[in-house]
């Protein structure tokens, strides 16, 4: 079930999907992971919305990563996660967007239930 989550501190949707995904799954302030995902980036030299610099910050955590198989490319959605794995805690990837997932619920600033996960990385 969708869940609107939004903790930017100005109520902004300012591209921050990374972000506000691991508030949603670790229960930080946003201003604290900001702060920590920018360290990151400083020590990589990218940026903090790349998915290298945020999977690196999320493996810091303890958090492990997993690939979707490619076997329905088009079909497999964010929802069709939630059926799979419908207890645990999760932050799923598209290539393009950040989703956190707890229980049976997905965090998000707006709908994103119908978007295709490529990669999860599963809280421990």
């Amino acid at each position: 079930m969708y869940k609107y989550f939004n903790p930017n501190p100005e109520g902004n949707l300012v591209g921050d999907c990374v972000i506000r995904a691991i508030c949603a799954s670790t229960g930080k302030s946003w201003d604290r992971v900001f702060d920590e995902l920018t360290e990151v980036a400083r020590r990589l030299k990218d940026m903090p919305s790349s998915n290298y610099v945020w999977a690196a910050y999320l493996k810091e955590l303890g958090y492990k990563r997993h690939i979707i198989p490619d076997t329905c490319p088009d079909c497999y959605t964010v929802r069709s996660f939630i059926q799979d794995h419908p207890y645990g805690n999760y932050i799923l990837g598209t290539g393009t967007h950040v989703i956190a997932v707890i229980g049976d619920n997905y965090y998000d600033a707006w709908d994103s239930g119908n978007e295709v996960p490529i990669i999860y990385f599963e809280r421990r």
